[in-house]
């Protein structure tokens, strides 16, 4: 299993050289070149975070193996392209280049024809409307309160708690904290446990907003890459020990960009590193329900149930269920959710009663909206793939298990390239870079497939029209907070 490397964090040779694997061209003379390009793709991928150092250059030359003059002139060739940076008896650690000159819309698509794939977000769940009516009659009872609860709405935590229970964590109201959606929730945690320069470790990649939110704080991601298949719990127990984070941020359940699940063995196996270096950590469970193969009551138990003491769990009904309804929760122990509590009404003093009433009558019997749902999106899931492997066969696509987007593999570094060209088409993308703690990952693409079958097919034809148009392997940088990304 691949170890990770934290900010400022080193790499070994022999590990450079497992990254690496098959570097060089057959029959190629020049190996400098070589080599640059496959570090180039290791750093833009972001499998080689910025600050990391790189090992001296006899080290790398014997991992290698190359000689020591090969070596030489493929650092200098990334030093050229801005992407290392070196210093007497400091030696040499990744950078990026500067953000410059192309920049993408924010806020959501408009004008005729054009499709927005930036944003992983669907249409209220059937049976949102059902409930709004249903709610009604107890509204001239709520108007003679004062309309706050402090903590949420009794009869929502109630739901809430019974949900947890249901997945295996035995969980009672006092537990549940109400929040205006799921980002709410851990804004909230950040701003009780994290003070300015504190270390937060990530995954890499991860949901762009957290990182925002980190770095609101004046905190610093400590970004892990994901192996290919499965989460880096060794790179997550290097980092812990050499970083020390203040906290963890995670999410676990159909990992938002990658689709990935981090199974029940490898739970128990996170929970034991994070109670070895005592690290709090927010579980981000806002794609828990959308278990695209099975049944979320049939995965495996939530992160708390290895680690209660440590874990955050925040939820919402933002991606179950409509973005416009944002009431989100926090479970926790009840002393934490009071000191939660006393942080929030600096910012606000509740979350509106209507939403949560509504909340908690879907959730009443929740099972056969979401069934339909799951039902449609694991439709759309396997149109979206059926029409990339037509319309981009050169790019690689895995079929996630659940979540709401696929992360397409290109066949080279230019997703910011694509986002860019693709508005000229109609489409509104989000770059793989939008998703790096320090940006990367210019050869892949999320794709969310939210939006109706037709409107995911003629998405990937104009898509395909786009990937055939950009040539060429260089690179766009794009200031990633310009684009909303959910």
């Amino acid at each position: 299993m691949n170890a990770g490397i934290p900010p400022g964090g080193r790499v070994s040779g022999q590990r450079l050289a497992r990254l690496l694997g098959e570097w060089r061209r057959r029959g190629a003379r020049q190996g400098a070149a070589d080599l640059a390009a496959a570090i180039r793709m290791l750093v833009l991928d972001g499998q080689l975070p910025a600050g990391t150092r790189l090992p001296a250059e006899r080290e790398m030359a014997e991992s290698l193996p190359v000689s020591r003059t090969t070596v030489t002139a493929a650092l200098e060739q990334l030093r050229t392209d801005g992407l290392i940076a070196s210093r007497r008896g400091a030696g040499s650690w990744i950078t990026l280049p500067g953000r410059a000159g192309m920049t993408l819309p924010d806020g959501p698509a408009e004008g005729q024809g054009m499709i927005d794939l930036a944003r992983a977000a669907q249409p209220a769940i059937p049976g949102l409307l059902a409930a709004v009516d249903a709610v009604r009659p107890r509204l001239p009872e709520e108007f003679a309160k004062l309309g706050y609860y402090e903590h949420g709405l009794p009869d929502l935590r109630e739901r809430v708690a019974e949900r947890y229970t249901a997945r295996g964590l035995p969980t009672s109201p006092d537990q549940i904290l109400i929040t205006n959606g799921g980002h709410h929730a851990f804004v909230l945690a950040l701003r009780l446990l994290v003070g300015p320069g504190d270390r937060v470790l990530v995954e890499q990649p991860t949901y762009p907003n957290a990182l925002d939110a980190i770095r609101a704080v004046s905190a610093i991601p400590v970004p892990v890459p994901l192996n290919r298949d499965d989460w880096d719990l060794g790179g997550i127990e290097a980092a812990l020990r050499q970083a020390a984070p203040r906290l963890a941020y995670l999410i676990v359940d159909f990992h938002n960009p990658t689709g990935l699940r981090l199974d029940a063995a490898g739970r128990e196996r996170l929970g034991a590193l994070l109670r070895r270096s005592r690290t709090p950590v927010v579980i981000d469970e806002a794609l828990v329900e959308i278990d695209l193969d099975g049944d979320p009551l049939d995965g495996p138990p939530p992160m708390a149930a290895f680690a209660e003491d440590l874990v955050i769990s925040i939820g919402s009904t933002s991606k179950s269920h409509w973005g416009g309804l944002r009431v989100g929760w926090v479970r926790a122990s009840p002393e934490l959710l009071n000191r939660l509590m006393s942080t929030r009404t600096a910012v606000d003093l509740g979350s509106p009663v209507f939403e949560q009433l509504v909340l908690a009558e879907l959730m009443r019997d929740p099972e056969p909206a979401l069934r339909q749902r799951r039902a449609e999106l694991a439709v759309q899931r396997d149109v979206m793939i059926e029409s990339l492997r037509e319309h981009c066969p050169q790019w690689t696509v895995r079929r996630p298990a659940g979540g709401l987007c696929v992360w397409c593999e290109l066949d080279a570094p230019v997703s910011t390239r694509i986002a860019v060209v693709a508005q000229n088409h109609g489409l509104r993308l989000a770059p793989g870079s939008r998703f790096g703690a320090q940006g990367g990952f210019e050869r892949r693409l999320r794709l969310p497939y939210a939006l109706p079958s037709e409107v995911l097919v003629d998405a990937v034809r104009r898509l395909g029209v786009v990937a055939a148009a950009v040539s060429g392997t260089g690179t766009f940088e794009t200031d990633e907070r310009l684009l909303s990304v959910t």
